[in-house]
Parts: structure tokens; C-alpha cells; sequence
């Protein structure tokens, strides 16, 4: 605070820190929308027809559906989700995979369901259950505050304007009062990376300082708690109602100065265990978390068993020589751990094999960035072994990716040893080693939006295999695609092709394909879509995502969304837009180019924020009719006023326009009859009316006319 005793004025300044902070992009949960309420299907029907080149052999057909329905009720979201197949050997299998109810609770930032789902994965595998969970959204928090980032913090010594670095790149920038500044919403912009923070202070002088910033998956932000409530009945494989009750809790706390405290708790009759673990930004030497898990566990037709599980996992990125370690994890279990789902399954099979335990698991995940325009390459491993101690899975994959000017090249190698199963199977470990090679080439120059490919398969015991390629889109909206291809190969199959297209329009998804080799012809088929039901009727659409929007604009036929491939209003002016990101502000925009002639909108865009699972509605009004400038002429001959007001006598004063300096006026959505009520003023002599009728004969989209106003 600063007195300026001649001007008699207190001047106040508020560190940045002590002022009430709100992330970048937060909207505010009065501005979410739960949407309307409605019904909803999802759906997915695919065949094929095969028939063998060999003599006497059966046609074989099959048929799969899926259907996935729902019902919105004001913030409350049904889900079922089931599936029908028929084919030669069976005859129609009906399999209800999920039923839930789901809907948000705004104050605990969090999603409440009921019913078939399954537990988070971040601290104990996940389980499938029938019961209630209640589990934090992250997608209630903007995007400047998802994911792990660190909190910066410094002291201005007077106005100042902040700049954030990572890897040489400006990722922010703000202005803070003097005094300390926290700032905490900034991007997560990758595994790792330390923050150089700059501070350019009033007079030209400079403040530097670095904050280390390393991740691993778990660790949270601080002052962030991400947790998990879950209970009820186990789930078995193959949707069985096995009986066995259950009990789940977790919780991820982000703690100050970069740590993270997790754990939980799982219970049922039969197990127990607890969970904890501790996860650590050390910056320049990379994230680090390592979590214990102690169960005590009664396997079917087994003595009850103690022990425990540790889990390590490390992520880093090497600037300098543009390295990262995404991700490398290793968890090793004693002999006496089982884990919830070991248990509870073992009285569902009767008994657990050896071979489903896992002992150890080691995973691993780098990408190197190579010299400027050489790509980069990556590479993935696993290690796993189990109780069995023949019982072994490693696998290796190695891959090359770059692109230039379009043109781009992939070439991965593949190593895979003792695929899991049983070990008495296992006499012989075999060994698999693939090497393929992919390129693609736009000949966008010569043949529009279409490309020519190629792809090489050589497999230690599968041969080599080669094939080439056409495809490309086509349509005005790009909303056709099509691929041709030709194979061959060097072991049994020779020679082989394929045709394939697809067709995406507003009120659905069709597809078709043909395909053959030397022992089979297949002539395969698809129809794909949505429909909602709403109280102004039903609509169809393409495929729906979680969260979609409803295009109402009444009479309005043939309007296309921009960014939207296929998209467009039916006959009576209604569409659906397929995918929103929910809690964000999402922009619908109808492309005034696909208008008629006759159409006018008052707005061509609308912002909707939907909630999780919302079909929200976006309504657009608009004129249909003719258009028309009019030059309205008084008795006298003069002019109407510049400024007059004019209001169609027919629509009760819902539209009006204004005259121009000569009378002109600008009018749209006209009958072939037409009324105008004009007013300059508020006496009688400054008002009048013009009656008259469009010429049938237009050769232009806009009629020009003149008429007495009387």
C-alpha cells in the first residue's frame, strides 16, 4: 500500500497469489446443459457371404448386430449395450453385455452409476461388477487443469509479465502484480521436461528460474483428489451372476513440493488387501512411483494365503538427445498374492490355474527423436512370467515413422516368444518374428483427394506377402470413401484383392466390400446409424458418441454443419451432430452456402456446453420465402424516411427492417402475397401501408421492385 499525500489517495496492490484464481477455459457449471430428454439407439448390422472354390463346399454366411439404447432423463443417462450374431453353425445368440444408469453429482465433481460397469484401473486391476461406483470426472476441470503439471511459483518485485518455457518452447505467458504469483493451470505438454520460467519486470530487469517437471501416470496436481467408491456384486467372465459382494475404495492426493500420495482398499468375503503407494516429480531425474499392495486372500479349494505385490513405474524425457521414456513399469507379486479377480474367479472355475498368475511384469516404452526431417523411431517391450514358472510371454516391437510433403513411411518389426498357454501345452516354445513395411503417397496432383499405397508382410512362419493399393474420398462433402487393392503372396494364399467402399450420410453409415483368393469369395455388407426420438419427432443420424447435439431450425432442409462430414438437416430441418466434448464449450455452425436461395438465418452459429451423456439442443431460426428490395414511394411521390421502420402485417410485428435514404428496404422470407406496415412517427400522418404482389416470372434471386405506400 502507498499513501499519495497530495493527491489524497490510497493505492492498494494484491499479490497475484492472494487474488481469487480461475483456470484458463473454465466454464462455469451454470452454463452446462443437461439437455433434452430422449431416447436413443445405436446401431451396427454386418454380414457376409462366403463361398469356397473347392467343390461341394457350403456357402457360409453370417450376420452380426449390435445395439446400444438409451434414455436421457434430465441429468440421469440409461445405457444397455447388447449384441445378436447368427451364422451357419449358430442360429441367432442374443448377449446383453451392460445395463447402467449414470448421472453426475456437480458439487463432488464426480459420475454416479448404477448397474454393469467396471472399477478404475489406476491402482488395482479393474473388476467388473453389478453395484454403484462413484468415481471423480477430470472432465469437470478444464483442460488447463487435467493431467500433471507443476505449480509455479516466484516474486515479482513490480508489475511483470511471466513467461513459461518447456523444451524452447513459450507454452505460457501472463501479467502478475508485485508481490508472489502462483501460477497452476498450465498445460500438460508431455511425459517431462523441466519449466524455465522468465520474469521481465518494470525496469528492463530480468528474474530466471527453473521448475523440475517429470510424470508418471498417476501423480496428480497439487491440491488435486481424484477417487473412487465402488460396490457391489462380481461380474464374472461371460457376464455370469456369480454372488460374491465386493468392496472398492481409492484415492490419488497431489501433494506440495511435486509429491503424490495413493491408495485404497479392496473387500470381500474371501479377500482382503490394502494399497499404498508414493509418487515423486524429481525433474531432471525423471518421475518416480512406487506402490505396495498387502492381501490376505481364500482361493477356492486352497488354505487361505498372505502376501503382497510392488509396482514401480518411471517416465523421463532426455532433451538433449531427444529420448523419452514414456513409461516403464514393473510390478513383481510373492507367492502367497492373488489379486481380487484371481480369487473371486477361482469359485466361479472351481480352481485356479497356475498359469493364470502372474508372477512379474516388465514393460517398457521409448521414442527417439531423430535429426530434423529422419523421423523417429520407438520402441515397446514386455516381460511377463507366471506362477508357472514354463509359462513365459516376451514380446518386442520396434518401429520407424516419418512423412515428407505427404509422402509417409512406417517399417516395424515385431518379436513375440511362448504366447501364453497352459504349460503342459508348452513343449515346444516357438518363436514368431514379423517385418512389415507401409507407404503412402497423396496423389492429391493428379486425382484429387486419393492416395496409392503399399504394404510388405514377411513373417518367419507365415511367408512374405505384398500388396498395393488405391483410395481416396470422394462427393462434394468428401463423404464417400473408397479403396482398391491387390496382393499376392508367396506361400499357399497367391494371388488376392479387394474392393471396398463407404458411404457417410446424414441419416446414417453404409458399407460394402468384396474381397477374394485362391480358396474363397466374400461379398461383406454394413448399416450403421443412430436414431433419437425427442418431443418434435424422431431423427436419424450417423453413429452417436457419448455426448451429441440436436440441429432443430424448422422447415430448414439440406443445411449442412461445417467440420461435420455427411452431416445435414432432414426434410423437416433436423440433424444430429454425432460428437461433443462434454463440460466444453462447443461451437455448431450451419454452412450458409448449403442454404436455399429462400432461406435466411438470424444466426448461423450456436454455442451448446453439454453435460456427460447429453443430447443438447442447438436451435437455429430462420425466414423462408422470398427476397426482396423495395423502394417505398409515399402518395406524393417523395420517399419513405430514412429510418422508418417496416413490419409485415401478417406476422404480428415479429420481423421488421429500416428504410435507407431512398426508401429502399431490404426484406426477406416473403409470401407471394405481401403486407408492410411502415412507420416514421407517431401520428397518423406519419405512417402508412403497402399492399402488393411478387412477379411470378424472377429470373433473379433477389426481386427488385417499387410500390406506393398509402
Amino acid at each position: 500500500a502507498r499513501l499519495d499525500m497530495n493527491a489524497q489517495r490510497l493505492l492498494i496492490s494484491i499479490p497475484q497469489a492472494a487474488l481469487l484464481y480461475q483456470a484458463r477455459e473454465t466454464v462455469a457449471p451454470e452454463r452446462w446443459d443437461q439437455g433434452i430428454n430422449a431416447l436413443l439407439l445405436n446401431y451396427r448390422f454386418s454380414g457376409a457371404h462366403s463361398r469356397a472354390r473347392a467343390a461341394r463346399q457350403p456357402v457360409d454366411h453370417n450376420q452380426f448386430l449390435s445395439l446400444r439404447p438409451g434414455l436421457n432423463l434430465g441429468p440421469w443417462r440409461v445405457r444397455n449395450y447388447t449384441t445378436w450374431s447368427h451364422g451357419r453353425q449358430r442360429q441367432g445368440e442374443w448377449h446383453s453385455l451392460y445395463t447402467l444408469a449414470q448421472r453426475q453429482i456437480v458439487p463432488l465433481q464426480a459420475q454416479l452409476t448404477l448397474g454393469e460397469s467396471s472399477s478404475p484401473g489406476d491402482i488395482y486391476d479393474s473388476v467388473n461388477l453389478r453395484g454403484i461406483q462413484l468415481i471423480s470426472d477430470e472432465d469437470m476441470l478444464p483442460d488447463s487443469l487435467r493431467g500433471y503439471a507443476p505449480v509455479v511459483r516466484g516474486i515479482a518485485r513490480s508489475p511483470a509479465q511471466v513467461t513459461v518455457y518447456q523444451n524452447g518452447q513459450i507454452i505460457y505467458q501472463t501479467y502478475v502484480a508485485p508481490g508472489a504469483f502462483a501460477i497452476a493451470d498450465i498445460y500438460p505438454t508431455g511425459g517431462s521436461g523441466d519449466l524455465t520460467v522468465t520474469i521481465d519486470e518494470a525496469d528492463g530487469s530480468e528474474q530466471q528460474l527453473v521448475v523440475p517437471f517429470a510424470s508418471v501416470p498417476v501423480l496428480q496436481r497439487e491440491g488435486h483428489f481424484k477417487y473412487s467408491l465402488t460396490g457391489g456384486e462380481y461380474r464374472g467372465y461371460g457376464n455370469r451372476r456369480d454372488g460374491d459382494l465386493f468392496f472398492q475404495a481409492t484415492g490419488i492426493l497431489g501433494l506440495p513440493h511435486a509429491f503424490t500420495l495413493y491408495g485404497g482398499t479392496q473387500q470381500a468375503a474371501n479377500y482382503r488387501s490394502l494399497a499404498a503407494g508414493l509418487g515423486k516429480n524429481f525433474g531432471s531425474l525423471g518421475a518416480l512411483s512406487l506402490d505396495a499392495t498387502l492381501a490376505h486372500s481364500q482361493p477356492a479349494h486352497q488354505h487361505s494365503a498372505h502376501g503382497h505385490a510392488w509396482r514401480l513405474r518411471y517416465g523421463k524425457n532426455f532433451i538433449n538427445t531427444g529420448t523419452s521414456v514414456a513409461l516403464a513399469g514393473y510390478r513383481y507379486a510373492t507367492e502367497g498374492f492373488y489379486s481380487l479377480n484371481d480369487v473371486l474367479e477361482s469359485y466361479t472355475r472351481d480352481r485356479l490355474w497356475q498359469w493364470d498368475r502372474r508372477r512379474q511384469r516388465a514393460e517398457l516404452t521409448l521414442t527417439q527423436r531423430l535429426w530434423r526431417g529422419a523421423g523417429g523411431l520407438t520402441l515397446s517391450a514386455i516381460h511377463e512370467t507366471y506362477r508357472d514358472e514354463r509359462h513365459q510371454t516376451r514380446a518386442i516391437n520396434l518401429g520407424y515413422n516419418n512423412s515428407w510433403q505427404g509422402v509417409s513411411v512406417s517399417l516395424n518389426y515385431s518379436y513375440s516368444r511362448n504366447i501364453i498357454r497352459p504349460a503342459w501345452r508348452d513343449k515346444n516354445a516357438r518363436e514368431e518374428q514379423a517385418l512389415a513395411l507401409a507407404l503412402s503417397v497423396p496423389l492429391s496432383r493428379w486425382a484429387g483427394h486419393s492416395w496409392a499405397s503399399y504394404q510388405m508382410n514377411n513373417a518367419r512362419h507365415g511367408g512374405s506377402s505384398h500388396s498395393g493399393g488405391l483410395s481416396g474420398t470422394a462427393l462434394s462433402d468428401n463423404n464417400l470413401s473408397w479403396s482398391l487393392r491387390q496382393g499376392y503372396s508367396r506361400r499357399h494364399e497367391g494371388a488376392s484383392g479387394s474392393a471396398e467402399v463407404d458411404f457417410r450420410g446424414s441419416a446414417g453409415e453404409a458399407d460394402a466390400g468384396y474381397a477374394w483368393d485362391r480358396y474363397a469369395r466374400r461379398l461383406s455388407y454394413g448399416l450403421s446409424g443412430a436414431l433419437v426420438a425427442h418431443r418434435d419427432g424422431i431423427t436419424f443420424s450417423q453413429p452417436l458418441g457419448e455426448t451429441a447435439a440436436l440441429v432443430k431450425a424448422p422447415g430448414i432442409a439440406n443445411a449442412s454443419v461445417l467440420n461435420q462430414t455427411g452431416v445435414s438437416t432432414d426434410l423437416r430441418g433436423y440433424t444430429l451432430v454425432p460428437y461433443l466434448r462434454a463440460y466444453r464449450v462447443s461451437e455448431i455452425m450451419l454452412d450458409p452456402l448449403s442454404l436455399s436461395d429462400r432461406v435466411e438465418l438470424a444466426q448461423t452459429s450456436r454455442q451448446v456446453v453439454p453435460t456427460r451423456g447429453a443430447v443438447v439442443r442447438a436451435d437455429f431460426s430462420g425466414r423462408i420465402g422470398e427476397r426482396a428490395l423495395v423502394t417505398l414511394l409515399r402518395t406524393n411521390g417523395l420517399p419513405v424516411p430514412f429510418g422508418a421502420t417496416v413490419t409485415l402485417a401478417d406476422d404480428g410485428g415479429e420481423y421488421s427492417s429500416i428504410t435507407g435514404d431512398n426508401g429502399e428496404v431490404w426484406l426477406s422470407g416473403l409470401a407471394e402475397q405481401v403486407s408492410l406496415q411502415v412507420s416514421w412517427g407517431s401520428r397518423d400522418d406519419s405512417r402508412c401501408r403497402a399492399d402488393f404482389t411478387l412477379p411470378a416470372a424472377r429470373d433473379e434471386v433477389v426481386t427488385q421492385l417499387q410500390t406506393t405506400c398509402r
